[in-house]
C-alpha cells in the first residue's frame, strides 16, 4: 500500500455542497432519482436567468444534495446521455478560491454572478482536471 502525504500548502477553504445533474425535464429527473434513492426534500423548481436553465435542489435520506438542471447549459450533455454535470463547493472567499484554483491550472468558465437558487449569493464555474466545479459564495 502506498501512503500519501498531505501537502500543507494545498489547504482549501472549500466545503462540499452538492452534485449537479443534467436532465431534460426537472420533474422527470426527480421521479428517476426517486426510483433509486429515498428523496426527503424537494425544493421549488426555479428559472435562473443567469444560467438560462430550470433548476431544483433535492435531498436524499443519506444526506446528499443534488441540483437538477435542465435547459440550454446542459442540452448537449443530455443529448449524449451524460447526466453528471458538476460538483459544487461552498466558500466564504470566492475570489480567493478562483485565484487558487486558476493557479493550479483551473479554467474559469463563468465569472461569479448571483444565483437565484442560493439566495442570490454569487456562483462561479471552473473547469478542473476532473471536470466542472461550481463555487458558491457563502456569507
Amino acid at each position: 500500500m502506498i501512503a500519501e502525504t498531505i501537502n500543507p500548502f494545498l489547504v482549501t477553504a472549500m466545503r462540499f455542497h452538492h452534485i449537479g445533474i443534467a436532465c431534460r425535464d426537472i420533474q422527470d429527473g426527480i421521479e428517476s432519482i426517486r426510483k433509486v434513492h429515498e428523496v426527503v426534500e424537494i425544493g421549488s423548481i426555479l428559472f435562473d436567468k443567469e444560467q438560462n436553465a430550470d433548476i431544483c435542489l433535492i435531498k436524499t435520506a443519506d444526506g446528499v444534495t443534488l441540483e437538477l438542471i435542465s435547459g440550454e447549459p446542459v442540452e448537449k450533455l443530455v443529448k449524449k446521455g451524460i447526466t453528471y454535470y458538476h460538483v459544487c463547493y461552498e466558500t466564504t472567499d470566492i475570489e480567493g478560491e478562483i485565484t487558487r484554483l486558476q493557479d493550479s491550472g483551473a479554467i474559469l468558465v463563468s465569472e461569479p454572478k448571483p444565483a437565484i437558487l442560493f439566495g442570490l449569493n454569487r456562483a462561479a464555474f471552473l473547469y478542473v482536471s476532473y471536470g466542472l466545479i461550481e463555487l458558491i459564495e457563502i456569507k
